[in-house]
């Protein structure tokens, strides 16, 4: 089994999941922030819908330039805009991913900023780390943020308060 074949399950499985978690954010309350330096409802849930784009761009290119002007952050407006964006950005992960040759995910792929390398690192630790642990942190604040706004929170890896028996 490849690389890339390994990891699938476990991509589609995060993703269900973090869709599960943007399906819950409400529209009414996408500008609240538990704390002045935190990001907005509305930011945080754009952030974990866009989080996964960076798998498409590790697998197909050799850098991210954050200076290049080509990344746009992603900001909620509405639920179904932020659903259809998440759906095609993992729909286009997912692709590249399962074409994904071993040789290739162990070549280094580096995160830039203008001519400065801020890091350097197999695309396949790229793909782990960033993409899918760094998509999993922001999700696990976006719970809370639902938590805090009075929102049900689904159940991610077990039932949660709301979905289930909880011991």
């Amino acid at each position: 089994m490849s690389i890339a074949q390994s990891l699938l399950p476990e991509f589609d499985h995060e993703m269900a999941t973090t869709r599960r978690v943007l399906e819950r954010v409400p529209e009414d309350k996408l500008s609240f922030k538990p704390d002045p330096k935190s990001m907005s409802l509305g930011r945080l849930a754009g952030h974990v819908a866009e989080m996964p784009s960076w798998g498409s761009v590790t697998i197909c290119r050799d850098y991210l330039d954050l200076t290049s002007g080509e990344f746009e952050a992603l900001e909620m407006k509405s639920r179904d805009q932020i659903l259809a964006a998440f759906d095609k950005i993992v729909s286009g992960t997912r692709a590249a991913l399962q074409t994904a040759t071993d040789e290739q995910l162990m070549k280094p792929w580096s995160l830039k900023m203008g001519e400065k390398v801020l890091m350097t690192m197999p695309r396949i630790a790229v793909l782990r780390t960033f993409v899918m642990n760094h998509t999993i942190h922001h999700r696990g604040q976006l719970s809370v943020y639902l938590r805090l706004v009075g929102e049900k929170v689904p159940s991610i890896y077990g039932p949660s308060a709301d979905e289930g028996q909880m011991g």
